[in-house]
This record gives C-alpha cells, structure tokens and sequence, in this order.
C-alpha cells in the first residue's frame, strides 16, 4: 500500500462507518461485510473478492489505533483524498503548506514549499511520509509499519460418533460465517477440548492467525468405552464359567473377535487384558480392557435350584466374607 493509497482510499466509506466510530463499530461493521462478501460465499465472482479485499485492507488500518491515527493525519494533510493540484506558481495549496509547516518546522519568515509534478503528489511528500512512518521514499512510495498482530482464537463444537472419535475423522465445522474441514485426531474423549493450529482468525500485520478450539461431545457406545488410549468392555459370564475357567469369544471394535482365557476361580470384576486392540494413533496402540461379570440367574427351573442348594449345603462351611469382617475392625 502506498502513500497514495491512504489519500485516495476512504477506509471508513468501505466499512460504512462515520470517522468517529468506535473500535467496537467498527470490529461489527468488518464482520458483517466479511461474512457477505466471502470467497467462500461467492464462489467466483470477483467483485465479491475484489470487495472483500477492500474491507480486510480497511480494517487492518483502522482497527489498529497507531495506524488509524496516523491514517487520519494524512487524510486530513491531503484534504480527505483528492490528489494534489497545482497551482499556477506551481505550488500546493495555502492550508497544505501550513500544516506542513507547523510539523516539519516551516516556521519563520517564509513557508515550507511543496511544488507538484503533473498534477501528482507534492514533489517531496511520500520523503516525508516515509520518514514518519518508515516507507521507501519518493520513488516507491511509502508503506505503513503494521505492527504484527496475532489472529483472534475462536471456538467451536463437534458431536462425534463413538467410533469415528476412536478411530479419528475429518469434519465440516461452520465457524465465524464460513465453512471449513479439520482433522479430529484418534482416541478423542468426551468433553475434550482440540486446538487446531492456525484455523482461527487471520493475523494483521504479518502476524499469525489464531487457533480454532473445538469442544468435542462423544456419542455414547453401548458395548465400549474409552479409558485413554484403552477401550474397554464388561463381558458377563456364568458362575461355572468362573468357578471352573473358561474361553471366551470377545468382540473388538473392527467387528472382528479375540479369544480371551479366564482362569479358575476368577471372580466377578477381574479385569483381562488384551494387547494392542485399543485405540491407535501415530504414537502409541492402546489394548482392549476385559472386565468379567459374573451373571446371576433371576429364574431357576426345579433341577437348577436343587442343584444350587446341593453345592451351598458342600461348601456350608465356608465364610468368604470372614477377611472382610477383621479388615472392618482394624
């Protein structure tokens, strides 16, 4: 952006705001426009880009203080945007050369003059320009110092299915009026808060843009959980299963099945571990986590019931809550 720009261009008609307006104003007048004129909105039109250009370009001077101060003191040097003209001696105009002359020292018996070429910019102008504000001279103008400014954060949320949050997925997220695609990675739980680099807001001044942080809800699984990168799995077994051992066919989240032995005299809530069938990310595999349950049946047929007192009436003389009773009086 040049000298020229910032006389030529009128930031506060781009936005639509008056030249008093507030930071605030001004911050909800860029956002209304930014979400209207979009690319994404308009897909291949380019006034609509052309526009969206002019409005970002206004906003990164205006809603910086520096740079609008600095934006309005030049404006108002150059009368609110017209070129130069020449006079017939070749001069600027009477009120151009007094405010020069009472910032650059042009006191004294004369004024400070400042002829014009063609009808552009007083000879001598974008020098002066460049030093106030650290352009390049005469030659290419002068380019403002924006002061590096980092994009605002800005949050979101995404409900995920039990299984795409284990094996991680990309998603559609709609954030500040746009749409936009992000990678969720693997064994992601529920509550947890992602912070995706650099999909915020964009920085001003060269600076970077924010972080986009996405809250994520998990859709319950009604066979599995995550425990970190651990699934785990209550299976039920039956009370000869545990008392004399068994083999046991588990499911496993791919639809396949692993076989997983329970020793005798497993009792009810031990838990078995299964290698390497948990969650998988690019650092680490988690295993599968086996709690055994044993059953208890709500109904008993004739046989079933003579059978359950028979072995009461064999094993009468066992306490197996007698550890439990002398932890208690300790």
């Amino acid at each position: 952006m040049t000298g020229q720009d910032w006389i030529e261009k009128d930031f506060y008609a781009a936005l639509g705001v008056s030249k008093d307006a507030d930071d605030a104003s001004i911050k909800k007048a860029y956002r209304k426009l930014a979400r209207q004129h979009h690319p994404d909105q308009n897909s291949g039109d380019p006034k609509a880009e052309t526009k969206f250009k002019e409005i970002g370009e206004a906003y990164s001077v205006l809603s910086d203080p520096e740079q609008r101060q600095q934006y309005d003191a030049v404006r108002a040097m150059a009368g609110g945007g017209a070129r130069f003209s020449a006079g017939s001696g070749g001069r600027g105009s009477a009120g151009f050369e007094d405010v020069f002359g009472g910032m650059f020292g042009g006191g004294g018996g004369g004024r400070q003059q400042y002829s014009t070429g063609g009808g552009g910019m007083p000879d001598g102008f974008d020098d002066i320009l460049s030093s106030m504000f650290g352009g390049g001279g005469a030659q290419g103008g002068f380019r403002p110092q924006t002061r590096a400014q980092a994009g605002q954060d800005l949050t979101t949320a995404a409900t995920l299915p039990f299984r795409e949050a284990v094996e991680g997925c990309t998603v559609t997220l709609s954030v500040d009026g746009r749409q936009m695609t992000a990678r969720i990675p693997a064994g992601v739980r529920d509550g947890q808060k992602i912070r995706l680099r650099g999909k915020g807001r964009p920085g001003t001044g060269g600076g970077p843009a924010g972080d986009l942080v996405v809250a994520v809800t998990v859709t319950p699984h009604p066979v599995f959980s995550i425990d970190g990168h651990n699934l785990r799995i209550t299976v039920p077994i039956t009370f000869p299963e545990a008392a004399l051992g068994t083999q046991l066919e588990v499911p496993t989240l791919d639809g396949s099945t692993v076989k997983v032995k329970v020793a005798e005299g497993t009792p009810s809530g031990r838990v078995l571990r299964v290698k390497g069938r948990g969650v998988k990310t690019a650092k680490q595999t988690g295993d599968l986590l086996v709690t055994v349950q044993v059953a208890v049946p709500q109904k008993l047929s004739k046989a079933a019931r003579e059978a359950v007192e028979a072995f009461a009436a064999a094993t009468g003389g066992e306490n197996v809550r007698e550890d439990l009773l002398a932890r208690a009086k300790e």
